[in-house]
Formats: structure tokens, C-alpha cells, sequence
């Protein structure tokens, strides 16, 4: 865990839960709490869209913004993480979800957060990103972050896939099943956690691959040093690479993932005291006698 402190505290760049109209009176609310402090409040201007306000364009509010802050649930926060990364602005989630394994800031914890922001009680948390791209055969490439994961699965739910595997340039697996997982520490608690895969300390720095519905018994989770570089491609005439959940791309035979741990992390606001595993005993239950 860092030291890092934000250099100033005047300006904080707001993104809405999507779709939400419902989700104005929180945001009036806590854009209030914000200004009584003295923070100058932006609001992208699609999440304005929904609530009937004016906005900024994305780019710009975080070009402005001293940190970020999303108000929705995790998708949300993992949203905001991927569109702002090349900004390298500290993001605060702020949870009007479910789950909050990321945004862990309720609404009545806001005030009291920030007057804890202001007196320097708090942590900005460096979580390991993915930077990959797609490398068609042809040789062009497409480029991307992961916060979560990145998904290799079949295009359709009748067929298997095959996915041949290499670590620093050697093969080491194919697999044969519905799919592979190559997951982040952060992103160990969603889809990989969901076929079984392990949770990790989100701030370790490695890769987690944990294959969909093997078709094989021998096919077991894998953890391995984010400094190493994986490459994952298929001989079928199609496979679907998914970017946390949020975009996919239809890659051919002949076509390569590549995934590597990008320079640097995504940069999470967090309360002082917030525990991990506190958190995963509330979300997942443990100790819990029913």
C-alpha cells in the first residue's frame, strides 16, 4: 500500500449508474455535501443525459477533475476505471448497487469521507491493470485495458472452444472447454470467482487463469507473475475475446491475445480503515451460522 495523497481537492468529475433516472436525488444530495465543502462538482455530460442536466464531455470533466468519482455499483466504478485510465486520476466509488466489493463509500458515509479526505485520512490504492491487444494475422492490432479480466469463450453455446496457451513465448496448455478467464487480483472476486477460481489479495501483482467448464479434470486454476506476458490463441474459425464484460471482439484462426500487466495501475480512493477481508466476510457471508 502507497502513500500517495492527492495534490489538491477542489474539483471531483462525477459518472452516474447508467439508465438510472431514479438516481438524481442521490447525486443532488451528495453534489450538495460535495459544494458545502468546497468542491466544485462536474458531471459527465451522458450521465446529465439521464438525469435531464448539463454535462461535460467525458475527456474533459477528467481533464478538470482532481479525482474521479463514480455513484452506481461496481459496473459503474469498473466503467469509469477503463474510460478514465489514460488520465491517471484517483477514483472514488461511491455504492448505490448491491454488491460494493469495489465501491465501498455508501451514501451516508459520504460526508463523513470527505471530512476524513480533507484531513488526509485516507488511501489511494494501486490496482494492477491488463494492457492487451488482439493481433490479427494480417498484423494489425487492436489495443485495450482490463481492470477485471479478459475472457476467450466460445461464440456460441453449442460448440467447445480450444485455446492454446503460451507464457513468455512458450506453450504450455491448450484448453478445451467454454473457455479461459486471465483475471486481475480486483477482478478475482467477479466471473472468476463465479467457475471457481481463487480470490487474491487485490493489491498482489499476478495473473489468475481459470478455465470455464473444462472439459478435462486435470484443468485447474493457474496463478502466475504479472511481469510475464501471456498469449492465447485458437485454431477455430471463431472465438470471442470479452474486456470486462464491457466490449468483445470476434477473433479468427490465426489471430493472438496478447496480455501483459500494465506500467501502471488504476488508482482506487478508499476510506483509511476499509479492510479487504472485512469486506469479503460481509459480501460472501463467511461465519455466518445459516
Amino acid at each position: 500500500m502507497g502513500n500517495q495523497k492527492l495534490k489538491q481537492i477542489n474539483t471531483a468529475g462525477f459518472i452516474l449508474k447508467p439508465n438510472d433516472p431514479d438516481i438524481k436525488p442521490l447525486y443532488e444530495r451528495i453534489k450538495a455535501e460535495f459544494e458545502a465543502r468546497g468542491i466544485s462538482v462536474l458531471l459527465a455530460e451522458r450521465s446529465a443525459k439521464v438525469i435531464g442536466e448539463a454535462g461535460l464531455p467525458f475527456e474533459t470533466m477528467c481533464e478538470r477533475s482532481d479525482f474521479l468519482v463514480s455513484l452506481g455499483g461496481d459496473g459503474t466504478l469498473l466503467s469509469l476505471v477503463r474510460r478514465s485510465y489514460g488520465f491517471h486520476k484517483p477514483v472514488l466509488g461511491i455504492n448505490a448497487g448491491n454488491l460494493g466489493f469495489l465501491a465501498d463509500i455508501t451514501i451516508d458515509d459520504v460526508d463523513n469521507f470527505l471530512e476524513q479526505l480533507f484531513a488526509g485520512v485516507y488511501r489511494i490504492d494501486d490496482r494492477m491493470m491488463i494492457e492487451g491487444c488482439i493481433r490479427t494475422k494480417e498484423g494489425n492490432e487492436k489495443k485495450f485495458f482490463a481492470f477485471n479480466d479478459v475472457v476467450i469463450t466460445r461464440p456460441v453455446i453449442s460448440k467447445m472452444a480450444k485455446i492454446n496457451a503460451s507464457i513468455d513465448g512458450d506453450r504450455f496448455n491448450t484448453y478445451r472447454g467454454d473457455g479461459l478467464i486471465v483475471s486481475t487480483p480486483t477482478g478475482s472476486t467477479a466471473y472468476n470467482l463465479a467457475v471457481g477460481g481463487p480470490m487474491v489479495y487485490p493489491l498482489t501483482k499476478a495473473f489468475i487463469l481459470t478455465p470455464i467448464s473444462a472439459h478435462s479434470l486435470t484443468q485447474r486454476p493457474l496463478v502466475v507473475p504479472a511481469e510475464m506476458t501471456i498469449e492465447l490463441d485458437s485454431p477455430d474459425e471463431k472465438v470471442i475475446a470479452m474486456i470486462d464484460g464491457q466490449d468483445d471482439y470476434v477473433m479468427h484462426e490465426g489471430d493472438v491475445l496478447i496480455i501483459k500487466g500494465a506500467v501502471e495501475g488504476a488508482k482506487l480512493l478508499h476510506r483509511k480503515e476499509r479492510n479487504y477481508f472485512s469486506v469479503l466476510r460481509e459480501k460472501l457471508k463467511w461465519g455466518d451460522e445459516n
